[in-house]
C-alpha cells in the first residue's frame, strides 16, 4: 500500500484524499488522468505539482482549436528548408535537420521519466482525443520522412485536463483515469490562501473568504471569481491596508474578482436589493 500512495500533494498545492486517490491510480495503471472542473480549480497546477513531488521534468502542451495530434508528435519544417536551399544555409540534403519534435516526441524520446500536460484537450476538434488516445496507447511513432522510429522508453506520466466545452468520445474516456475537482469550500479555500498568504491577519481571511462565496452565488453570474482572482484579490486588500470594515461595505476593487461589465451590474443591483 506505501508503494501505491506516491502522491499526496505539496507544500504549494494543497490536496483531498479523492484527488491523491485519482492520481496514484493513474501512475498505479500507467493510464492518463483526465481532470475536469471549472476554471480556477488547480487542473493546470496539478500537473505541475506532481511533476515537483515526483522531482520530474515537466512538458506543457496548450491545446488550441486547430492543433491536432501529429502536431504533438513532430513537425517537418518544408518553409525552413526551402528558405535554407534559396539561400545557401544549412544542410538542406538532410532532412532530420529539419524535424522538430512536438510536446509527445519529445516525451517520448526522453530518455527519463517525465509528466506531460496536455491542457484543454477540449478545445480541438472532436477527433483529436482518439487521434490522441492512439499515440499514447503505442507510446511509439515512425518519422514519416526519414523512416526513423521513436519508442518510449520510459511511459511518461500524462494528465489531460479538460473544461467541459465539449463531449469527450467514450473510447477516449474508457482508457483515461478520471477525476472532477470541486471548487474548494470555505475551509480549504483559507487554507489556500494561507499557502500565500502565510502573514495573513486571520480575521482579514474569513471575511475575505465570506465575502468570495458569496459573490460567487450572486443568480446569474456569467463568469464567477476564481481562486486565483481570490488570491490577487486578498494581495490587493493587504497592500492597499483595506480594512475589514470598508470590505463588507464597499467590496472595493471588484475589477480583481469581476470580469465582464454585465456581472459588475448584476451585483451592484443585487447588493443595492438587500439595502
Amino acid at each position: 500500500m506505501s508503494e501505491f500512495r506516491r502522491f499526496s500533494g505539496t507544500a504549494s498545492y494543497l490536496t483531498n484524499e479523492a484527488l491523491e486517490a485519482a492520481v496514484n491510480c493513474a501512475l498505479a495503471l500507467q493510464r492518463p488522468l483526465l481532470v475536469k472542473g471549472e476554471p480556477g480549480t488547480g487542473k493546470t497546477l496539478l500537473a505541475e505539482a506532481v511533476a515537483s513531488a515526483m522531482g520530474l521534468e515537466l512538458i506543457h502542451w496548450p491545446v488550441k482549436s486547430t492543433t491536432r495530434a501529429q502536431d504533438g508528435l513532430y513537425i517537418y519544417d518544408t518553409v525552413q528548408r526551402l528558405y535554407d536551399a534559396r539561400f545557401g544555409e544549412g544542410n538542406v540534403k538532410d532532412i532530420r535537420h529539419y524535424i522538430k519534435m512536438g510536446p509527445l516526441g519529445r516525451a517520448f524520446g526522453s530518455k527519463k521519466r517525465l509528466v506531460l500536460l496536455i491542457d484543454e484537450v477540449d478545445k480541438a476538434d472532436l477527433e483529436f482525443p482518439n487521434d490522441l488516445l492512439h499515440e499514447l496507447d503505442r507510446m511509439r511513432f515512425v518519422v514519416m520522412e526519414t523512416g526513423d522510429e521513436v519508442v518510449a522508453t520510459e511511459r511518461p506520466v500524462v494528465l489531460i485536463t479538460s473544461n467541459n466545452e465539449k463531449e469527450l468520445p467514450d473510447a477516449f474516456l474508457r482508457r483515461c483515469v478520471f477525476h472532477f475537482i470541486d471548487f474548494p469550500d470555505q475551509e480549504l479555500m483559507k487554507r489556500i490562501v494561507r499557502v500565500h498568504h502565510p502573514k495573513i491577519d486571520d480575521a482579514l481571511v474569513d471575511q475575505a473568504v465570506v465575502a468570495f462565496y458569496e459573490l460567487r452565488a450572486v443568480p446569474r453570474l456569467r463568469k464567477r471569481p476564481s481562486t486565483s482572482e481570490l488570491i490577487d484579490w486578498i494581495t490587493v486588500l493587504m497592500q492597499s491596508g483595506t480594512g475589514r470594515e470598508r470590505l463588507i461595505r464597499e467590496l472595493p476593487f471588484l475589477g480583481v474578482l469581476l470580469k465582464k461589465e454585465q456581472d459588475v451590474e448584476l451585483l451592484k443591483a443585487a447588493r443595492g436589493a438587500r439595502r
